[in-house]
């Protein structure tokens, strides 16, 4: 009896993956042909800009400016022990321009922006605007999720390189004060042993996570079910499955492209 239970609960969880990916898959498809021809509704892009843009800025650049003082805290003992402190600047830089900028900022990123997201269009679907809307003969995805999900992915690819500058600066900054490596020596390691690769590296994948946030939130948003309680549990889940879909499509897209 209690093995039938554990697969009968096993099976409905799968089965509701299988939806909640099906649904995010049909919204993505809405999305792209709601971009073919691009008729965007600027004002509410330029507000979403703004919103999730603008505001973000001091969280990112606090994030960013601390990560890369780990990252050389980390590295730089190692590179001092061994005299190879030409290197100090690498080590932190490849680091963050590759794997922990664009991670750490797309996380901070859907806390802040995804989950807000979310609970803001599941108070328009549970409070039935998104009906009126329809009952307007406007199309709710083409005005509200499309240029939502253009804004998310802009302004993450925006805070991204910012943060990465930041995340140099920061390295640079504990290097001088924590561990006496020279300005300069920060410098020209990052000049000598960083390609412009590691940093479009960061940005391809920066616009896959802008996109993976962008449509989990809104799909959960629009199709939140059971009023404030709803909007509640359809927050967590976007959240959830913005972290797990980051993760993942981080492995795959430093698998395929190195």
């Amino acid at each position: 009896m209690i093995g039938e239970r554990a697969l009968a609960g096993i099976g409905a969880g799968a089965i509701r993956v299988a939806e909640e990916v099906g649904g995010i898959i049909v919204l993505t498809a809405q999305v792209i042909r709601a971009l073919f021809p691009p008729r965007l509704d600027w004002r509410e892009l330029m507000k979403n800009l703004y919103k999730m843009g603008n505001r973000s800025v001091p969280i990112i650049v606090l994030t960013a400016f601390f990560a890369g003082g780990l990252m050389t805290l980390q590295t730089g003992p190692f590179v001092k022990k061994l005299g190879a402190t030409s290197l100090a600047g690498w080590g932190a830089g490849y680091a963050v321009l590759r794997e922990i900028g664009p991670i750490l900022i797309a996380l901070m990123f859907s806390g802040r922006v995804g989950a807000n997201n979310t609970a803001e269009l599941g108070t328009m679907t549970v409070t039935e605007q998104l009906d009126g809307l329809r009952a307007l003969a406007i199309d709710p995805v083409r005005f509200l999720v499309v240029p939502r999900v253009v804004a998310m992915i802009v302004m993450l690819v925006a805070l991204t390189i910012i943060g990465d500058l930041v995340s140099l600066l920061g390295a640079s900054v504990v290097g001088r004060a924590m561990l006496d490596i020279d300005w300069a020596t920060m410098y020209y390691s990052f000049a000598d042993n960083l390609k412009p690769y590691d940093f479009l590296h960061g940005i391809y994948k920066s616009i896959a996570f802008g996109a993976a946030i962008a449509v989990s939130s809104c799909y959960f948003g629009v199709t939140v079910r059971g009023g404030a309680v709803g909007v509640g549990k359809a927050v967590n889940a976007a959240v959830v499955a913005a972290a797990v879909t980051i993760m993942l499509l981080d492995f795959f897209i430093t698998y395929t492209t190195g």
